[in-house]
Formats: structure tokens, C-alpha cells, sequence
């Protein structure tokens, strides 16, 4: 279970399909494992060894996918860190994962220059940095590049339990944590989602968001495998989408909700320009019924919607159920296992909510150098989601609300999905994110922020009375509502209603 042998397989057997198209760039299979090559020997004349930490500090580019491969092929582990880091969070994931080895481009020099006394471990010729311009006495990647063969590296034993990745989760509930992927792991990414999203070699697949994101790994993982035509934008824009789809005619795209919302927005927004798509995939929050039956009822017959954890558990709600089981998040899929347990670690059963747990073939072995936390997720081989939700009497799994997001309002549960699914109804409103705040009489209370649709305007107090309306119970009702031009999110899109609660629960260790 070796990825990195998946390119110079395609890379002689489909030589001259088109394998990446990035701006600009449009190349074969045999031109991209020829960079691939250079950028792997570069790194083996450098001392890089199979085990070896690189970190990579980039957005989306060419040098970035250059550095997955590469990786795959030597063995060594690479650690995508998100180019919206900086100072001393940036440092101690570099510290956290004992990266010796960084690639980046010359703005983020200047980030790593300021923190150079923080990161000694990586030797100055083991920052390789991109572009014309970099900090003195660091690589240039273009020239070590350019130095360096581009036939195959030197073989190396890679096998299932070798790793290939560490991943540091997106900080929604806390701290960063780094989820360790194996090469067996990726591989499994590659069979299962190629059939779970209907996949064939001559599939075009399209990714907008950044591919520091695990959910960039649902497409770039079965693309490779399958040998198709993998696009990728510097970075989401609606109306580039949609050229690009009816231009290069792409079969297969996965989003994050706020690029789906932004795209049902969007002036541009058109289902005939759209028409070649065969699956649209939403990953990494919830999307809200009104947002999926906007899109289903646009492009028919193309929606899935994946619910998962970086840690290994997954349902996918395949385009064929959307019809019967909207509302839900769809099934295990195939080798994996699914239950809905109370505080006690019991079963409950359908209907009944509960934290979600799973198992299956993608299971992390465990946080990076943490057995502790490792310990408190993985219990009898059992992954502890952290989120609630209910099965119906099919299996299919209901997603109720993150453990940490639900209120105790008056001692009754409050879900802040339950009230966001009512707010983003309102014609004039793109996105909400509900949250509890103190209260003395309640306990928690909930407050909604709000993006609205562009050109649209409506005072706070206005939709604050139209929400508390509509809500089905009197602890549902928000307290006030904060419009605001955008929420503060990861990098892969999720919105940090963690930041959203910190200027309320200052001083208070219970919500942050």
C-alpha cells in the first residue's frame, strides 16, 4: 500500500493524459512525475530520509502538490500546516511535529525569519522557499530543483504502517491537535471514495479549496489512483468555478458550505454552465436544508454529502438517497461501523440521540506523540466523535450538533442547528452560526451571527424578531442578532464559533 507507486504507474501507462491543470499550467502525466522526481531528489541530496518531517507552509500551487508526491515516494512525512498561521502558532506545530525540513515561498520566509530562534531544529538549507525572492541563507526551490534528476529516486520500503501524513485539526473546539495518516489509510482513501463518488479514469475533478484541508483528500487521493484530470484553483472563486467547470467540462467537485452558499449567491451561478458536474460534495459542517434543496433542485441528482472526522469515521448520504433521507447525513460506508451511545457508553436506541461513535479502515493510529488524547478519542477500538446525533430505522444517521455547541437553556437542550436551519430561510440571509452566550436567568442564551446576501439590507433587531417568531420553542429564541461581513474560519472553511463565544465566556473556563 505504497501511493507514492500510483504516479509512475500512470506516468507510463497514461503518459500523455492530462494528469494537473493549475492556472496556467496544463500537464501530462510523465511531465508531472518528471517535477515530482526533481523535487524527491532534491530532497534526498538534502539528507531527507523515510520518517523525516517536512512541513509545508503554502496555499494551493503546483509546488504544493509537487511536495505530496514527492513525499509519497521517499517515504518521508509530510505536514501540510495552513498558510494562515503565523508567529508563535506557526512554531509550535513546526516544533509539535518535529519538522526538520520546510518548504514554503517567499512571503512566508519573512514569517519563518521572525521566528527563527523558535525553530532550531530546521537548519536554514532545510527551508526551501519558492519564488524570486527569499530570506538570505535559505534554498531556493526552483534552483535545487532544477539541480536534482528527474528519474525516479532512490527505492524505499514504504509499507501499510508507514506514515505518510500528520495533520493538525482545524482548532474548532480547541488546541490543534496532529492526526497521523498512514500510507494504508491514503490508500483506502483512493478505492473507496473512487466507488463512493462514481469515479472512472477519465473523470475531471475540480478542487477550489485549500489542500491543507483533509477534505481535499476525499478528490486528490481517487484522482491519483484512477489516474484522472485533477484541476486546482489558487483559491475559491465563484465565477472562475463555473468557467472552469463548463470550460474543461469537470464531472466531480467537493465544497465546503460556505462555497456552496456563496456559489447559489453568486450572479454567476448557472446550472446550464454547470451541467457536466456529476457529483457535488459538501464536507466539513453541516449544510442546511435550505441551502441542499436550492442546489437539488438547480442541478438534480448530483448531491452527497459526507459526514466525517480527520481521526477515521465517515457516512456519505449518496446522491440516490437525497430524495428519501434529505435531513440525514447517509450511512457508514462499506467496512465501517457506526453507534449512538448515552454518557455511560451505552447503546440507544433509533431515534434517541446520542454521541456518535464509529470505526472502520481509515482509523488514525492516534495523535501525533499524544497517547493521552489519543486514549480519551479511542476507546475499544471505538472513535469518540465529540458530535450528537440519532440513527433512524434504516441506519441512516441524523446530525444533531457538536457536544460543545449544544446550550443548557432553563436545563432544557438547545441545538444551534435546530435555529439555523430556521434563520438562513430568511430571503436576505446567506449564512448564520448560532451559539450560547451567559445568561443569569437562563444559564446560556442564544445569539445568532449573521452574513447576509450581497446587496441585501435588514436592521438586527428586524430579523432578531423574525427568527424569535419562528422558532419552535421559547429557549430557542436569540437573545440578539450580530451581522457581520464574514465569520472567522479555518483553513478549511469551517466557521470557529470557538472564536465567535470568546469575547462572551471571557474569565469562564465552561465554552471556549
Amino acid at each position: 500500500m505504497n501511493i507514492g507507486s500510483l504516479l509512475p504507474r500512470h506516468a507510463r501507462d497514461r503518459a500523455d493524459h492530462t494528469a494537473i491543470v493549475f492556472e496556467n499550467y496544463r500537464l501530462t502525466f510523465r511531465e508531472f512525475n518528471a517535477r515530482v522526481n526533481r523535487l524527491a531528489n532534491a530532497l534526498y541530496g538534502l539528507g531527507v530520509r523515510k520518517g523525516d518531517k517536512i512541513a509545508t507552509i503554502l496555499p494551493n500551487s503546483l509546488n504544493l502538490l509537487d511536495a505530496y508526491w514527492a513525499v509519497a515516494k521517499t517515504g518521508a512525512v509530510v505536514v501540510p500546516l495552513s498558510p494562515l498561521l503565523r508567529g508563535r502558532a506557526l512554531a509550535s506545530l513546526i516544533r509539535d511535529s518535529d519538522t526538520e525540513t520546510i518548504i514554503t515561498n517567499a512571503e512566508f520566509a519573512h514569517e519563518l525569519a521572525a521566528i527563527r530562534d523558535e525553530i532550531r531544529a530546521v537548519k536554514d538549507d532545510h527551508i526551501i522557499v519558492a519564488g524570486a525572492s527569499q530570506a538570505s541563507g535559505f534554498q531556493n526551490y526552483d534552483t535545487l530543483a532544477a539541480q536534482a534528476s528527474d528519474g525516479e529516486p532512490p527505492p524505499t520500503e514504504i509499507g501499510d504502517d508507514d506514515l505518510y501524513n500528520i495533520i493538525y485539526s482545524s482548532g474548532t473546539t480547541g488546541m490543534p491537535k496532529g492526526i497521523v495518516h498512514t500510507h494504508y489509510i491514503r490508500a483506502v482513501y483512493c478505492f473507496l471514495f473512487a466507488s463512493t463518488w462514481r469515479m472512472t479514469p477519465e473523470s475531471v475533478v475540480l478542487h477550489s479549496g485549500s489542500i491543507v484541508f483533509n477534505g481535499a483528500f476525499l478528490t486528490l487521493m481517487p484522482s491519483m489512483y484512477l489516474g484522472c484530470t485533477y484541476i486546482l484553483h489558487k483559491s475559491f472563486d465563484p465565477r472562475a468555478f463555473v468557467e472552469t467547470v463548463k470550460r474543461e467540462r469537470v464531472t466531480h467537485t467537493m465544497m465546503v458550505p460556505s462555497q456552496i452558499t456563496a456559489l447559489l449567491a453568486s450572479p454567476h451561478f448557472s446550472p446550464e454552465a454547470l451541467k457536466s458536474l456529476e457529483m457535488i460534495g459538501t464536507v466539513g459542517a453541516p449544510l442546511h436544508l435550505e441551502h441542499k434543496e436550492k442546489l437539488n433542485r438547480a442541478l438534480p441528482g448530483r448531491f452527497y454529502e459526507l459526514y466525517g472526522l480527520t481521526e477515521g469515521f465517515l457516512t456519505v448520504l449518496d446522491k440516490t438517497r437525497y430524495a428519501t433521507k434529505a435531513n440525514s447525513v447517509g450511512l457508514p460506508q462499506p467496512f465501517f461501523d457506526m453507534r449512538i451511545v448515552n454518557d455511560k457508553g451505552e447503546d440507544l436506541p433509533p431515534g434517541e440521540i446520542g454521541e456518535i461513535v464509529g470505526r472502520g479502515p481509515a482509523l488514525m493510529p492516534g495523535y501525533y506523540k499524544r497517547p493521552d488524547l489519543t486514549a480519551q478519542a479511542i476507546v475499544n477500538g471505538w472513535l469518540h466523535t465529540g458530535d450528537l446525533g440519532y440513527a433512524d430505522e434504516d441506519g441512516f444517521l441524523y446530525l444533531v450538533d457538536r457536544k460543545k455547541d449544544m446550550m443548557i437553556s432553563g436545563g432544557v437542550n438547545v441545538f444551534p442547528k435546530d435555529i439555523e436551519e430556521i434563520i438562513v430561510q430568511h430571503p436576505a440571509v446567506r449564512e448564520a452560526a448560532v451559539f450560547g452566550i451567559p445568561s443569569e436567568k437562563w444559564g446560556e442564551t442564544p445569539l445568532a451571527a449573521i452574513i447576509l446576501r450581497p446587496g441585501e439590507t435588514i436592521a438586527a433587531e428586524e430579523l432578531c424578531e423574525w427568527i424569535n417568531n419562528r422558532v419552535d420553542a421559547k429557549n430557542q429564541r436569540v437573545c440578539s442578532v450580530n451581522i457581520l461581513e464574514d465569520f472567522p474560519r479555518s483553513a478549511a472553511g469551517k466557521t470557529l464559533k470557538r472564536i465567535l463565544r470568546e469575547p462572551y465566556w471571557a474569565g469562564r473556563s465552561e465554552k471556549i
